[in-house]
């Protein structure tokens, strides 16, 4: 074992983080044998053609170093997808990117174009690697506060929190934690704000193909004048449900794609070559993305329905797969509290908001992930329905 006084004495670049909540609890989940309605992640496998089609191409010697872009396949019918749902047109090889996950991509786009002292609009709640990224970057985070409990984008409080160091903005849509989606009038908003300005913008899309009740995805690449200035996040992982892949990527404008790819290029160089070249073919043939949200809306009513005439008071949720539950019927205990002693002494794991928050005191809910099997919701809503 080391010695403690022969370590070198650190500074650390993120002194107030520590281990993610999703690792937390579902370290405990699996210590305490608890049902894990925690980490996004699906408890059921995918498409075994697809598992079939990553050994073919392993077998197959598509096994050394991808180009650093990205299999040309995949990017190619990649492009091919967005012009088909949101009629924008991006240049296979000089605008589309393939990443080692969407966390990549969103720590390389922020790393691409934010410099010292450069002031960077989030959106709390907002994904814990969101204001760690800006922060290693040397840009300064602006928390802007979505309206609870709609978690709508406050556009007025936008306005004011803009200054002349204002260099991009993050968006989520679906959004994590809470399910919230950006809307038509969301887009035109934004359009007015940043008209004639140099803003950019991030757009962490990678729950694109998961919205419900018959809405459309109000994507960035839609509108022209918005995909100029933006880096669009996509992940593989969320459509495929192959988390443990890590396979995501970038769509932008040719110029924000040269300096994406400058800072890609030594932080993973390239992703995985044989997934690639699997899920550029089911891309390419349309499967997966086209009905998955009917897909997980079925798991949504399915989990709803079955915490009916419990003390659990579900918020809309109108994209991804979490559901946001209000539980002040049950308790007053604040988020981390209760969703440990709901871990420890119910069994089922949850995400409580107060990691995805900066400026707020975490309201009383809490995040449960539906992308399981049925008779894991089953279970789960059993333990939810005693309380």
């Amino acid at each position: 074992m080391l010695n403690k006084q022969d370590t070198p004495q650190l500074v650390s670049k993120l002194p107030s983080v520590g281990t993610t909540i999703f690792t937390v609890m579902s370290r405990l989940a699996a210590e305490l044998g608890a049902i894990n309605l925690s980490q996004g992640f699906p408890d059921f496998d995918c498409d075994p053609e697809l598992v079939e089609a990553v050994a073919r191409h392993m077998r197959e010697g598509r096994n050394q170093y991808a180009p650093m872009a990205g299999v040309p396949a995949l990017r190619d019918a990649l492009a091919a997808k967005y012009r088909e749902l949101y009629g924008a047109s991006y240049d296979p090889e000089t605008e589309i990117t393939v990443t080692s996950g969407g966390t990549e991509a969103i720590f390389d786009s922020i790393a691409a174009v934010v410099h010292e002292g450069d002031e960077v609009i989030v959106f709390e709640p907002c994904y814990d690697s969101y204001v760690p990224a800006i922060e290693l970057n040397g840009g300064v985070p602006v928390v802007v506060s979505l309206t609870f409990p709609e978690y709508a984008v406050p556009w007025d409080e936008v306005r004011r929190a803009m200054t002349a160091r204002t260099r991009l903005l993050i968006f989520n849509s679906p959004h994590n934690p809470s399910g919230a989606v950006l809307r038509a009038e969301d887009m035109r908003e934004l359009r007015a704000l940043v008209d004639g300005t140099d803003l950019l913008i991030l757009s962490d899309e990678v729950y694109e193909h998961i919205i419900f009740d018959g809405a459309a995805h109000e994507s960035m690449a839609r509108y022209a004048p918005l995909a100029a200035r933006s880096f669009v996040v996509g992940s593989f992982g969320k459509t495929y449900h192959t988390t443990g892949w890590k396979l995501g990527y970038v769509v932008a404008p040719a110029a924000l794609t040269a300096e994406f790819r400058k800072v890609h290029q030594f932080v993973t160089f390239a992703s995985n070559t044989p997934v690639q070249h699997a899920v550029a073919e089911f891309v390419a043939a349309r499967r997966g993305y086209p009905g998955l949200s009917a897909f997980y809306q079925a798991k949504r009513d399915l989990f709803l329905r079955l915490i009916e005439g419990s003390r659990w008071k579900p918020l809309a949720c109108r994209g991804s797969y979490f559901q946001i539950l209000d539980y002040t019927a049950i308790t007053d205990e604040d988020d981390m509290t209760f969703a440990m002693r709901l871990l420890k002494e119910h069994r089922v794991a949850s995400i409580p908001t107060a990691p995805f928050l900066y400026r707020q005191r975490a309201p009383q809910v809490l995040r449960f992930c539906f992308a399981k099997k049925d008779e894991t919701l089953e279970r789960a809503a059993e333990r939810l329905r005693a309380l």
